[in-house]
């Protein structure tokens, strides 16, 4: 039997969104700023990486399970019916260049949902995939639009340059970040300039952070530990000092025999003066809780390789954007981003022997073993 959904959702209408009179020119100047970082680094490796989240710390083939009995509130978009789809995930840190793991930068999951059906977001009509781009805090780390462009000019100015500076700066950042969770709160600043607590990324709960449509509604979006072993993980701390692949390896040494289950979760925007669509901040679950809506599931397999990396990390992108018009990201920040992620996406695609694609299919060469048989266990 279908669920009695607790609260009542705003219904998504186009007056949600507004959008300031030279966006346009703000979002041509974000994506000169993120190509700036993807140059210098190209120049200095004639490899052509990402403008943000260069580093790959996991690339795994999974599977999303549409929960059954959902209320119609939540059954919306990719979520409509109960069904499987076959997933990738690429779990990664946000800087543009490849740093050591001390660097302790915000960790990510982007999960590319294959396979789906739905009329496609403009400039995605010739993938059949689903985006979600994630990151281990609930609020955006800039206020608005211009504010992100700023930072971003900051941080361009740092790309590829005094890693051994950065490394002493993120010792006193993530102690900043320890003194202020200390006392119940949480900067997002911070952490963005390497004070994130150093954890296991595979125990952090990722957030979209910014609003997104709902099929019929306005939702975030969280991937959050569901199985026992990866509940285990939550703030457990690695020693970054030696190893500066750590987490990359901690991250193989799991799926070398584990299966991992999340919970894929949204929560329903009910009122628009506390839950706005172009603010950045966390919404109040207080009065609209996240709740869930699939499961995602990755089985043992090889969670890293070159091969991988060719083909997750050089040939695909992971973009809002590219997904079903159901889904279709909202705000300032969401907007912007669009053609930031198109100019990023090209640039690695013309320079790079692996152009970037979008699969029909899971493009990893060898399955996840045991993956196929992972949602009939037990798990939450």
């Amino acid at each position: 039997m279908t669920s009695r959904l607790a609260v009542t959702p705003i219904a998504y209408h186009p007056d949600v969104e507004h959008i300031e009179a030279d966006e346009p020119q703000t979002a041509r100047d974000l994506a000169e700023t993120m190509l700036s970082i993807a140059e210098k680094t190209y120049a200095d490796s004639g490899h052509a990486i990402r403008c943000v989240h260069a580093k790959s710390h996991g690339l795994l083939t999974a599977r999303v399970e549409v929960l059954p009995d959902l209320p119609p509130e939540l059954a919306q978009g990719i979520f409509a019916e109960p069904q499987t789809y076959e997933a990738v995930i690429r779990l990664s840190t946000t800087p543009g260049d490849i740093l050591h793991d001390s660097v302790s930068t915000p960790r990510g999951m982007a999960l590319k949902v294959l396979d789906v059906e739905g009329a496609r977001l403009p400039g995605s009509e010739g993938s059949a995939s689903q985006d979600f781009v994630m990151v281990n805090g609930k609020t955006f780390n800039s206020p608005s639009g211009k504010a992100f462009l700023r930072n971003l000019k900051m941080l361009a100015l740092t790309t590829d340059r005094l890693e051994g500076a950065k490394e002493l700066l993120s010792k006193v950042f993530k102690g900043l970040e320890s003194a202020v969770e200390a006392v119940g709160g949480e900067s997002a600043m911070l952490k963005s300039l390497g004070g994130n607590p150093q954890t296991h990324i595979l125990g952090e709960s990722f957030f979209a952070q910014l609003p997104l449509r709902h099929g019929d509604y306005i939702a975030k979006l969280a991937i959050v530990p569901a199985s026992d072993n990866l509940q285990a993980l939550t703030g457990a701390r690695l020693d970054t000092s030696d190893d500066p692949d750590i987490i990359r390896h901690e991250v193989e040494r799991f799926f070398a025999g584990e299966t991992a289950v999340w919970h894929l979760q949204a929560q329903l925007c009910t009122d628009l003066s506390e839950m706005p669509v172009e603010g950045v901040g966390a919404w109040d679950e207080g009065k609209s809780p996240f709740v869930t809506v699939a499961r995602l599931v990755a089985g043992p397999q090889t969670a890293w390789s070159e091969e991988r990396a060719e083909i997750a990390d050089d040939g695909m992108r992971f973009s809002p954007w590219n997904g079903i018009a159901a889904h279709r990201p909202l705000g300032s920040i969401m907007r912007l981003r669009k053609l930031a992620y198109e100019k990023s996406a090209a640039f690695r695609s013309q320079r790079n022997a692996t152009p970037v694609s979008e699969p029909v299919s899971c493009p990893f060469a060898h399955r996840s073993m045991g993956a196929e048989n992972a949602l009939d266990r037990p798990y939450p």
